[in-house]
């Protein structure tokens, strides 16, 4: 029997003698000494394995297969494409990485991280001299004793760096026009109503739109926001005994920083909704004759009793974005870059306001020098994230000023314009929120 066959015939005999043996009764140190020692025979099998089908060749021809990777596909019961990417790794091993191929096999390297490492080097540019070469495989491999595989990725993807720093700079210049190039011909967004009052947002952007994009959405949402943000619910609902009514602030700051990481997507969304409330139409091409803009169009009666719904018109025909709540329509109206179409009985246009409905920028200035933080009872949102509010909503007959105005901040500005919801002024000027019963 050859060598190779009488080790996995030894391996095979070796784990079925331990099939019934329950590690649950080992003692502490034991255990940790068979995790490390099985993580090594593991990865000396691997290497064994890849070894055996970079050979192996005339196996697949044998059987009439195009390569070892299908024949073991196929007699292994493996995915095709997990068999196809060992056979690349087992060739890359045995063609053109001896260095990394003897870790692989002495499990200085466990078959993670010779994967990462056999990918960062198949990355470097065509015309890197030999010796570069072997002092990048040589690098990855010893950093393999104190990195994991995805430190590893990060530091393979600048191994020249390391290696050879004088040609580095030109690599990576090119290296990154090839990626601008590649993700400016690859962008897509799409956005596709779900019917059910949510649009769903799908795509892929380039790496300098998206760390925009964060940059903004992260201006929105401050590191204490979710303290601020609790502590508002509660006072707005007047749970008792601090955050949920447990009486034991929800096991305090812990608790808090829980519900802040599980909310973070949530509140991210939320911020998006207002990085394009704050955007400045102006500034935006001109569409459809006008500024950029979007016009909600609503009875009259519903305006004025915030019951019923109003029509969106984005001038983008097929996108499926058409109804909204008469509530939704008032609180926009508070905002700039939504123009109120307000229509009478027999459907003709009594008003398209803008400018009359909207705080300038000199009250905004004044509000936040007033104001400094969201109004409504608990809330600390900074002012700059706030929004200008109608206390007297204009389509009750309120004024566009000072003594009818204050700031509040995305999440309370849905809420006073809820109809479920009761608000009242207290002596001191904060919002309270009831909700109705």
């Amino acid at each position: 029997m050859h060598p190779v066959n009488a080790v996995a015939a030894s391996i095979s005999s070796s784990l079925k003698s331990v099939a019934d043996v329950n590690p649950t009764f080992m003692r502490t140190e034991e255990k940790a000494d068979a995790l490390l020692a099985l993580a090594d025979a593991e990865s000396r099998v691997a290497e064994l394995r890849l070894r055996v089908m970079a050979a192996a060749g005339d196996v697949a021809e044998g059987g009439g297969f195009r390569s070892i990777a299908t024949w073991l596909a196929h007699h292994g019961r493996v995915r095709r494409g997990d068999a196809a990417a060992d056979l690349r790794l087992a060739e890359a091993l045995d063609r053109d990485l001896p260095v990394l191929a003897a870790a692989l096999r002495e499990a200085r390297t466990n078959l993670a991280q010779t994967r990462v490492i056999a990918h960062a080097m198949a990355e470097l540019p065509d015309d890197v001299d030999q010796d570069v070469l072997a002092r990048a495989e040589a690098e990855l491999v010893r950093l393999a004793d104190d990195h994991d595989p995805k430190d590893l990725a990060v530091l393979g993807r600048r191994i020249l760096e390391l290696v050879d720093p004088d040609r580095f700079e030109e690599a990576e210049r090119r290296r990154l026009e090839q990626a601008e190039r590649y993700a400016a011909q690859r962008q897509r967004l799409r956005l596709r109503a779900a019917g059910d009052g949510l649009t769903r947002i799908s795509g892929v952007l380039p790496d300098a739109v998206a760390a925009r994009l964060a940059t903004y959405l992260h201006a929105f949402t401050n590191p204490r926001l979710a303290d601020g943000a609790v502590r508002a619910s509660t006072g707005a609902e007047g749970n008792a005994g601090g955050v949920g009514g447990n009486g034991h602030g929800e096991r305090g700051a812990g608790a808090r920083r829980f519900r802040a990481a599980v909310n973070h997507p949530r509140r991210l969304a939320e911020a998006f909704g207002q990085l394009l409330e704050t955007l400045d139409p102006k500034r935006l091409p001109i569409h459809g004759g006008d500024a950029t803009n979007v016009t909600v169009t609503i009875s009259l009666d519903a305006l004025r009793d915030g019951i019923g719904t109003a029509t969106l018109d984005n001038g983008v025909p097929g996108d499926g974005f058409d109804t909204l709540t008469a509530a939704q329509a008032r609180r926009l109206a508070c905002n700039a870059k939504i123009i109120p179409a307000v229509l009478g009985t027999d459907s003709e246009v009594l008003d398209l306001g803008r400018a009359s409905r909207l705080f300038t920028k000199a009250q905004r200035r004044t509000l936040l020098l007033r104001d400094t933080t969201c109004r409504a009872q608990g809330c600390d949102i900074p002012g700059t994230w706030s929004e200008a509010h109608h206390l007297v909503p204009w389509s009750q007959g309120g004024t566009t000023d000072l003594d009818n105005a204050a700031l509040l901040c995305s999440h309370h500005h849905h809420r006073a314009h809820d109809p479920g919801y009761d608000t009242s002024r207290m002596a001191n000027g904060d919002l309270r929120f009831h909700r109705r019963r």
